[in-house]
């Protein structure tokens, strides 16, 4: 196994089932649909329901194609859009640290998302099975753009938080 084919096969396998597991916690665990639904309404996110099932799947489907190396640096965008809304929504304002409710989760697994873009999903893959070897900046910029502007069209169409008693959205 070469250093850069197995060091995609290990951040694939570490980031491709932890989204598709925080997917499934969205459909399945213990408040299913219906409490994640409610937490997407607290979050400002309307219709909170479409957005419960569109996360769900997204997480999902970018969890699945990362795991398997599958779609070139199309998960890892899904991923950076997941990460930057989370970021907006539920973790601003909230310090650094996740413990306390901030953003490191959310930057790092963004972070890891755009890194594997830049990697590659190596020959130990889908992509690679079929000889698709995309790697290097192009990727990962995609990656990330996309992701960051999907996110943001997302936030201006449906982000919606009730406003705060002192009137600020902090």
């Amino acid at each position: 196994m070469k250093g850069h084919d197995g060091a995609a096969l290990a951040l694939r396998a570490t980031l491709g089932p932890m989204l598709f597991a925080h997917g499934w916690n969205k459909v399945a665990g213990p408040g299913g649909l219906k409490g994640a639904t409610g937490w997407f309404e607290a979050l400002g996110l309307r219709p909170a329901g479409v957005h419960a099932r569109m996360a769900a799947g997204t997480e999902m489907a970018a969890g699945m194609g990362m795991a398997l190396g599958a779609a070139g640096p199309l998960p890892a965008a899904a991923t950076v859009a997941l990460m930057a809304v989370a970021a907006r929504t539920d973790h601003r304002g909230k310090g650094f640290f996740v413990f306390k409710g901030g953003w490191e989760y959310v930057g790092v697994v963004g972070g890891a998302s755009v890194a594997l873009a830049a990697l590659g999903n190596g020959r130990y893959s889908v992509d690679g099975l079929f000889g698709h070897r995309r790697s290097g900046a192009g990727p990962a910029l995609f990656a990330a753009g996309l992701g960051v502007v999907s996110a943001a069209a997302l936030l201006a169409a449906c982000y919606r938080p009730a406003e705060k008693p002192n009137g600020t959205d902090e």
